[in-house]
């Protein structure tokens, strides 16, 4: 079968972590159709705007997206245009798989839990004004729909990928209208799925809990500002983003990226590691039903992190862009025995 996918390179290391994943992903036979397309500031500069529509109407009719890393201004500029692509698709689920990799030293290394956020609302969403000078106020809107229907996709994702457990991460305690709101559905939801564990933690100790015990944890389901805070901790508990892939759902579509930023003080020197967007691909292949030719490249990819001798700057290794790239290809090719 062959799927058009929109490709959107992105800025700073995203062009190049882009194309050697794109060059992995074709050697594993699935028959690609790509469609380049640019969001941010390229788009400003070429547009005149952040997300032109050219580019949310190729990922509406492909219903697939490939997206590289996006340059935000911080504190000035432009909003996040990744903020601004998931409310026009209303991409509404974040999921970002957390799991321990082969030779990568980090404090457990057998770690493997799915962190899922809510991707539309919350204090994240970033509604803001002045009420007088000095005086700055940022509104939190939680509702019933959201806050249910990514209950009931974390519980739904359970299911399909054989977990047992989903915590929900809130700050009911203090806010108890919205998180309220927010716990109130996800146990209205899970009623609905007795065969999978539902609990619940107070966002800070839940943050407490990860660093001492993570392997408590199955799948973890928050708002959207603390899904943001949560996963970068859970990332940085593998050996730091570069290793965490990313998926943005909706109805409309899915865009799949990296959850690390366009790291422009390394663009152009073909040293970035392409993991995260690698693995960010293969549960776009996965999404598409591709199932076999991911965990054909998923095994390729383990094989070259267990040798050790193929690892970019980052993880202690000397190897290029393009070397780990190779490296998994040249595995991919050696056939599946070779990497089974």
């Amino acid at each position: 079968m062959k799927h058009t996918i929109t490709l959107i390179p992105g800025d700073g290391i995203g062009p190049e972590i882009i194309a050697a994943t794109v060059r992995v992903i074709e050697a594993t036979g699935v028959d690609i159709e790509w469609q380049t397309h640019i969001l941010g500031a390229q788009a400003q500069e070429k547009y005149g705007t952040t997300l032109p529509e050219s580019t949310i109407d190729s990922i509406k009719q492909n219903k697939v997206a490939l997206k590289g890393p996006q340059m935000t201004p911080i504190g000035k500029g432009f909003t996040s245009v990744n903020v601004g692509l998931r409310k026009a698709l209303d991409l509404y689920a974040n999921v970002r798989p957390i799991k321990a990799l082969p030779n990568v030293p980090c404090r457990y290394p057998s770690l493997d839990l799915v962190v899922i956020r809510e991707n539309t609302e919350g204090l994240y969403v970033g509604l803001e004004h002045t009420v007088v000078p000095g005086v700055v106020e940022s509104i939190k809107v939680i509702t019933e729909k959201a806050s249910t229907r990514i209950a009931k996709y974390a519980f739904e994702y359970a299911v399909a990928n054989g977990r047992k457990k989903v915590t929900a991460v809130h700050k009911a305690n203090i806010m108890k209208l919205s998180d309220g709101l927010f716990l109130e559905c996800f146990y209205k939801i899970a009623k609905d799925f007795p065969e999978i564990e539902a609990d619940d933690k107070i966002i800070d100790n839940c943050c407490m809990q990860l660093v001492m015990r993570p392997e408590q944890f199955d799948v973890l389901v928050l708002e959207n500002l603390y899904g943001d805070i949560v996963s970068d901790l859970c990332a940085g508990l593998i050996g730091g983003l570069g290793l965490a892939p990313g998926a943005n759902i909706g109805e409309q579509g899915a865009v799949f990226e990296a959850v690390h930023g366009s790291a422009p003080d390394i663009a152009g020197q073909g040293i970035a590691n392409p993991t995260a967007i690698l693995m960010s691909a293969l549960l776009m292949l996965r999404h598409l039903g591709e199932h076999a030719a991911a965990d054909r490249a998923e095994k390729a990819m383990l094989v070259v992190f267990a040798d050790g001798k193929t690892l970019t700057k980052d993880l202690g290794g000397t190897a290029k862009t393009d070397d780990f790239a190779n490296a998994i290809i040249d595995k991919l090719k050696a056939g599946e025995a070779a990497i089974a």
